[in-house]
């Protein structure tokens, strides 16, 4: 009863029930008065032909001293199927034309005398049949004597209606098979992808991202659903493989230096560094981990905060040239000891109100993962240009470059293309970039080396 596969095909029949007993009862309805005013005009015609016959044997019967009319009212009854009476002045002596008697309080004589015909509804005396009839003048020498009517019982316009219900009904029968049947099949293919996609959802729910979806084979709803629902397992799959690598990426981040500081602190606890200059030296190497630690714990909470929105920017007049100078200066000592091209372009000397702190952060990192993936003896430019109202801080290098297919996936926290290192540089260089207006974009081929360039704007 809870299932989509009963509910749509009862939901459907049901609203096809509705539409056919409403259907009926308006052409029940349209098919009486379509009826009704059928026998009525039917009356009329034979009403007006009949009191025409019965006017003029009525003037032969004076003229010729006749006693009786040379038809028959019966036999007029049974060519017709309706019942003759006649109202009014007595017009054949002795009646024996065979007119049924019809009282003269029953018909409206204002309509007839107006040579109009008369259409009404009586109940013929000793019966208790409802007739409809219709009433037409007898006319002599222009005065109105008499009417002809002629009636039809009501039971047969119902007669009429009962014939048409049970063919209604019949036809209404096949319909709803015919329409079981295409609902059954409609209710089948829609319900069919809506079931696999449950059954995919109870098995995402139990942590198996690698869940059977059915094929999309249309393009409607239940295919748009089914394309969300295939990105969505895709994409928990891809961060619950990205939460693992940042399992593993973190511990061996974080064991090396630790395993560095609890050596040399159990060196200087026992005694093993005697001379200054040895206990020097491991303090030296402590505080170069710890700062390793440090750093790759801040860098840690600066994307979680930049990803949930809570992350907070101090505003103030920065003086870009000097910045990047800053920036630049910390990696010569590098670049002379691997033989690297390094070269500064810094072209203008723009002054903007933005966090002076994150900007050399973004630059920093770029820097970082240029002398990271260029070879020694290579060449890293870092340049500055201002123009449009924008202003562009870029970093070159001639390292092996990133194909199309890398060109997003270096972005993504935790994914390093060598394996080693955090991955969080160029995805906290693209976050803050963002977060300060601007952003940052990529140019490279394979084999041609990359450019990073960060876009900020040059005012408010």
């Amino acid at each position: 009863m809870r299932s989509l596969r009963f509910r749509i095909p009862a939901l459907f029949l049901a609203g096809v029930l509705v539409a056919a007993v409403v259907s009926a009862l308006f052409a029940v309805r349209l098919f009486q008065d379509y009826t009704r005013d059928r026998t009525l005009s039917e009356l009329r015609r034979q009403a007006a032909g009949l009191a025409s016959l019965y006017q003029e044997q009525a003037i032969r019967s004076v003229d010729e001293a006749k006693q009786a009319p040379g038809f028959a009212a019966p036999l007029l009854e049974r060519a017709t199927g309706s019942r003759i009476y006649y109202a009014g002045v007595e017009i054949f002596p002795g009646e024996s034309s065979g007119l049924r008697p019809l009282a003269r309080s029953v018909l409206d004589w204002k309509v007839l005398e107006g040579g109009k015909v008369e259409t009404f509804e009586f109940t013929p005396p000793g019966t208790d049949r409802a007739y409809l009839a219709a009433a037409y003048p007898v006319m002599l020498g222009g005065d109105t004597f008499g009417a002809i009517v002629v009636a039809k019982p009501r039971a047969e316009l119902r007669s009429r209606w009962l014939i048409l219900l049970g063919r209604m009904g019949l036809a209404f029968l096949a319909g709803l098979a015919v329409a079981a049947g295409l609902v059954w099949y409609l209710s089948r293919r829609l319900t069919k992808p809506v079931l696999a996609l449950s059954d995919a959802a109870d098995q995402v729910a139990a942590g198996r991202y690698d869940a059977k979806l059915p094929e999309t084979r249309s393009r409607d709803e239940i295919g748009h659903l089914t394309d969300r629902f295939r990105e969505m397992t895709q994409r928990l799959a891809e961060s619950q493989r990205r939460e693992r690598n940042f399992l593993m990426v973190v511990s061996h981040e974080l064991r090396t230096p630790v395993t560095a500081i609890r050596g040399h602190v159990e060196a200087i606890r026992e005694g093993l560094a005697e001379d200054a200059e040895a206990r020097e030296a491991s303090l030296d190497v402590i505080r170069a981990a710890t700062d390793r630690l440090a750093r790759l714990v801040g860098d840690v909470l600066d994307l979680a905060r930049l990803e949930a929105d809570q992350f907070t920017l101090e505003e103030q007049e920065v003086e870009l040239k000097r910045l990047l100078e800053q920036a630049y200066q910390s990696f010569t000592e590098e670049a002379r000891r691997r033989g690297i091209d390094y070269e500064c372009s810094l072209s203008a000397n723009p002054v903007i109100s933005t966090d002076g702190d994150r900007v050399l952060q973004i630059v920093s990192n770029l820097l970082d993962n240029a002398f990271a993936w260029t070879p020694d003896g290579g060449r890293i430019a870092l340049e500055l240009a201002s123009s449009n109202g924008s202003i562009a801080v870029s970093v070159s290098d001639s390292g092996p470059g990133i194909g199309r297919e890398e060109r997003e996936r270096i972005f993504r926290p935790f994914w390093s293309r060598a394996g080693d290192g955090t991955g969080l540089g160029l995805p906290i260089a693209r976050q803050l970039a963002q977060a300060l207006g601007g952003e940052l974009a990529l140019e490279s081929e394979p084999g041609q080396g990359s450019r990073f360039e960060l876009r900020l704007p040059a005012a408010d």
